[in-house]
């Protein structure tokens, strides 16, 4: 199966032209491989190769002003494919797309990013504009 890792060009260019207006959420939903494969060969299981990509790329997150705004563990999937299962889900904040554009683009983070490449199957990444928590839903 071949899934999901990296974002297309054309829809980069999209994402660089919305309205840049304040912060942004970016949902992140990731499907890790058993066995990272990795170009040079090395062997690691999935979970670290994706470890060893937040460890290099954390600082470079943190350095644009990127957090982390919420995070689960998945559980089950009421609505939807029963066969998607993901590994990873977390909403990453930027104070705007614009910092994720630096972030992606800063040599060190490509760098990390070849771990990220090597553990991950299949992924979701959807940028947000975030809205005020409440109690309802819909409105």
């Amino acid at each position: 199966m071949s899934g999901y890792v990296d974002p297309l060009r054309e829809t980069f260019g999209e994402f660089r032209q919305l309205p840049d207006e304040g912060p942004i959420h970016m949902l992140n939903l990731v499907r890790l491989r058993d066995e990272a494969r990795y170009p040079d060969g090395r062997k690691a299981t999935g979970a670290e190769a994706y470890a060893a990509y937040g460890r290099e790329s954390g600082p470079i997150f943190r350095g644009v002003g990127g957090r982390i705004a919420w995070s689960g563990d998945f559980r089950l999937m009421l609505i939807g494919p029963a066969e998607e299962r993901w590994d990873r889900c977390f909403i990453a904040e930027y104070p705007s797309g614009a910092a994720f554009v630096e972030m992606v683009k800063n040599p060190d983070y490509q760098k990390a990013v070849v771990h990220r490449q090597a553990a991950v199957l299949d992924s979701r990444l959807i940028r947000m504009a975030p809205r005020l928590s409440g109690d309802g839903f819909g409105e």
